[in-house]
């Protein structure tokens, strides 16, 4: 999958080296009788700062001690293997499907959300230029009527993956606007539409019942849309997306998480902490500026790399 440690100037030392340094420095503790408490509180500390969250981080250390008390975690390997498969078991929890929803007719219809700089229009070209490689109508709508310069950048990404586009003079309403390009969309017989809007301050009253209506007026105008929502968040920063996470969530129904510059980080704990703060499946990886940076999800392989040398 290559995520965490994609090329650059810099090699960052993998979470995995953090723990065999840390918190497995004496093999022979694991020899006699599985982990010790001090190895059990090393690696609470790592997990914690690697942005995992508090109630993640407790669960997966209660689970690889259970493991080690049952006598299955007595090698570093052992230890590695017991916790890359809680780091799966907790991506796998609740409401936790990668696969894109799509309508029994089309168009399928994507709502795009997230606040200013967490790769929104990136995401959208990438997502457009693998629909469209596969064959597929897009049409991306620019119902980002709020920032400058927002319409042209999606413009120039329709452009250059070759999609349909839907704007309109900045400052007109987003909502008429996702309105209108479900009417192109249908007229023009397009598969997917994606409608990108605002990025906003999640803690922007304003804004985000603007948000509501978008998705009002979209599901108004056609039942059953939008098929997915998906929250883009930035993975360089933390538990703030885990807060953003939580507040978009209440404002609309996100249906998936999409989770950019993960390769400018060695902190993906936050994938994990995302997910479960609010019970939706993390979709996709952003791990680069080109169309081959966008990952689909895949929990085991997630979880593996996350652990590698």
């Amino acid at each position: 999958m290559r995520v965490l440690r994609k090329s650059g100037d810099v090699p960052k030392r993998s979470l995995w080296q953090r723990i065999k340094d840390l918190a497995l420095t004496d093999v022979t503790v694991l020899a006699r009788g599985g982990v010790s408490a001090g190895s059990l509180e090393q690696l609470e500390q790592l997990l914690l700062e690697a942005d995992f969250g508090v109630p993640v981080t407790l669960r997966l250390v209660e689970a690889v001690e259970r493991r080690a008390e049952r006598g299955f975690v007595r090698t570093q390997d052992e230890f590695q293997v017991a916790l890359a498969e809680e780091i799966d078991a907790a991506l796998r929890a609740g409401r936790s499907d990668p696969h894109l929803t799509f309508a029994d007719t089309p168009p399928t219809v994507v709502l795009i959300t997230g606040v200013n700089g967490a790769g929104k229009t990136t995401f959208i070209g990438k997502l457009s230029e693998r629909f469209r490689a596969e064959g597929k109508r897009v049409m991306v709508a620019a119902a980002d009527t709020f920032r400058a310069g927002a319409i042209d950048q999606l413009r120039v990404w329709a452009e250059r993956t070759r999609a349909d586009f839907v704007g309109a003079r900045p400052g007109t309403d987003p909502a008429s606007v996702a309105f209108d390009a479900i009417d192109a969309a249908i007229a023009r017989k397009v598969d997917l539409l994606v409608v990108d809007t605002a990025g906003r301050l999640h803690t922007s009253e304003g804004l985000m019942e603007e948000l509501k209506k978008v998705a009002r007026v979209i599901a108004k105008r056609l039942p059953g849309a939008p098929h997915e929502t998906l929250l883009v968040l930035d993975g360089t920063i933390g538990q703030n997306a885990v807060q953003q996470a939580k507040m978009f969530a209440a404002a609309v129904p996100v249906s998936g998480l999409v989770v950019t510059k993960l390769d400018g980080t060695a902190r993906g704990g936050i994938v994990v902490a995302a997910h479960e703060a609010i019970d939706v499946p993390v979709k996709f990886l952003g791990v680069g500026e080109g169309a081959a940076d966008l990952l689909s999800f895949d929990a085991t392989a997630f979880a593996r790399e996350l652990l590698e040398e």
